[in-house]
Formats: C-alpha cells, structure tokens, sequence
C-alpha cells in the first residue's frame, strides 16, 4: 500500500512538471525532463548496488527517505518563492465563447488524447518490465554473474538516458511521427536481441537499443497530448502511460509461468512495434 502511495505522489508532480512544459515552452524539451527520471533511476540503482552489503534493507530505506525530505524542503521552499511562468496567451479565434480554456477537447481529440496514452502505456510497459525481470533474464536464462545481470538494466538506462538527452534535437529534425515510428522500430528489434539472444553479451546490446528506441516516446506522446487538450490530455496520456508499468511485471510473471521468461519477454517488443504502428496510422490526425 505504501509503495502504491509512493507511485501515486509520484505522478502528480510528473503530471504537473509535464504540463506546465507543455504549456510555457516553445521547444520540445519533454524528453531532458524524462532524462533525468532514468539518470536518477540509473545512479540510485548504482549507488543502492555500492552499499548493499554494508547497510541493511531498512537503514538504506530510512536513509532514502530522509535524503528525499531534505531535498524536497529544499527544492520546495525555493519554487513556492516563484510564481509559474504564464503560458503563451492564445492566438485570435482559439478562445470559446464562454472564455474558458480553448483546448477543450471534443470527442475526436479525446479519442486521439486515448491514442496517445496507449502509445505510453506501450512503452512504460517495457520499462517496468526490464526494470524487473531483465537481470533475472540475465542470470537465470543465460547463466550470467551477479555483476554482469544487474549492468542489464545499467545499459538500459544509460541508453535511454542519452536518447533522451538528444530528444529535443531528434524532434526539431525529423518531428514527431518520424521519431515515434522509428522509436518503436527500434525498440522492438533491441528487444528481441536481448530476450532470445543466446549469449549475454548480445543480450546487454540488446537492452541498449531498447532502451534507445524506448527512450523518446513516452515524453513525446506525454506531450502531444498536452497540446492536443491541456492538462486533462496530460493526466489523461499519463495515467495510461504509467498504467502499463505497473502492468508490465506482474504480466511479464504470468507469461513466464506459463512458457518462459525469455519468450515473455517478447511481449515488450509486441507492444513497441504495436505502439509505431499506432504512432504511423495517426499521424495525419496529430499535428506534427
């Protein structure tokens, strides 16, 4: 219940952070924002992995909390100072009749804003799922050592670090549709290298290009869908994208009982290839 508490807190400021992105910023940014997520989850890993043997389970948690209070009494203090940035005001003809808010949606924005979702649930679903399952896949599927199963995820992360990094300059290039499509392309063939590649090596390779392809479309499709309806389409895309993964582990599990965790594992190449081609059949009705 505590853990559940945690994720939903979570999201909140995501959400918020997200909007108010979407809403001030000229450029697409989504994806430095999403950098940091995945450089913190990579350090926390490391630096959890470095003292592990010298601190029990619950001084490491204790320690956590207490570091993540200070940080936000600070970090809190200093934005509640500042007032939020006005976003762009509206070009002539975009407010309603009633004066409200010019983005509301009618049902085929929603149902685009939905669109949108289900191509973040796509990819958060192999997040969760390599987040959980890959160094296992590692050490049990392929006999790999301890050290060399929890670099799995090292190089998922990192990977997808750098892709997000580089995200702004890949949409001001190639837009949108161009690095959704490629993104899942992409991913799905990382994917099915590192779940049936017969070696670690190939394997680690494998989770790298996932985490490349991977590494873009949440925060785009996040984005587009701010745009699309304002801060209803972000919670809207968002609790969908988050959504798949909570969902991906325990689904990943069950597949696994029934066949084995390497062939469970294709499902994130499934959903990654499902999600370009959602992103290619809808990209006359998303503006890029």
């Amino acid at each position: 219940m505590c853990v559940g508490d945690d994720r939903a807190v979570d999201l909140d400021p995501d959400m918020t952070a997200a909007d108010q992105g979407v809403d001030v910023l000229r450029r697409p940014i989504m994806p430095s924002f999403h950098a940091a997520f995945s450089l913190g989850g990579m350090v926390g890993a490391g630096l959890g992995g470095l003292v592990a043997d010298s601190l029990s389970p619950t001084r490491h948690l204790l320690g956590i909390t207490v570091i993540g209070l200070l940080v936000t009494a600070v970090a809190g203090r200093t934005l509640l100072r500042h007032e939020p940035p006005a976003p762009p005001e509206a070009a002539p003809g975009q407010e309603n009749d009633e004066g409200g808010d010019p983005r509301r949606p009618d049902s085929g924005t929603r149902g685009l804003v939905v669109v949108l979702g289900l191509i973040a649930l796509c990819t958060a679903y192999g997040e969760g799922a390599l987040a959980d399952w890959g160094a296992l896949h590692l050490d049990e599927d392929l006999d790999a050592s301890p050290g060399v199963a929890a670099a799995g995820y090292s190089c998922f992360a990192l990977a997808m670090t750098i892709g997000r990094l580089t995200g702004t300059t890949l949409l001001e290039r190639l837009g949108r549709t161009r690095v959704l499509v490629a993104g899942g392309a992409t991913a799905t063939a990382g994917m099915l290298l590192g779940s049936l590649a017969p070696s670690v090596w190939a394997a680690l390779l494998g989770f790298a290009i996932t985490g490349l392809g991977l590494a873009n479309i949440f925060p785009v499709a996040i984005e587009r869908a701010g745009a699309l309806a304002g801060p209803g389409g972000v919670a809207t895309a968002s609790t969908l994208g988050y959504l798949g993964m909570l969902l991906g582990p325990p689904a990943i599990g069950f597949m696994a009982e029934w066949s084995s965790l390497s062939l469970a594992l294709t499902s994130v190449a499934i959903l990654a290839g499902f999600a370009s081609v959602i992103a290619f059949l809808t990209r006359h009705a998303a503006v890029n």
